[in-house]
């Protein structure tokens, strides 16, 4: 059984009225997915877009924990332990 994500408390961020992939916003170019990092609120696109940029900001930072900021998803995936340690109530 994995151990359970220790970054829970890591979380400063918790919504966001961003609308679209920061980076991808900048360029041009378009998404599949929008994901939010817990920690500083920068939205990124997921890993079905080509551009991968919300990894892409993990690898950057080390911001643990990103959420989905789809309509009617809640749940937050832990890159450092590679868990999905549940949802994020609002």
């Amino acid at each position: 059984m994995p151990e359970p994500c220790k970054h829970l408390d890591q979380i400063k961020v918790r919504h966001t009225a961003k609308k679209g992939c920061e980076d991808c916003l900048t360029t041009g170019d378009t998404w599949v997915h929008l994901r939010l990092c817990l920690s500083c609120g920068h939205v990124g696109c997921c890993d079905s877009s080509k551009n991968k940029h919300a990894t892409k900001h993990f690898h950057a930072t080390t911001h643990p924990l990103v959420r989905s900021i789809e309509p009617g998803e809640d749940w937050i995936w832990c890159y450092v332990d590679n868990v999905m340690p549940g949802d994020l109530d609002h």
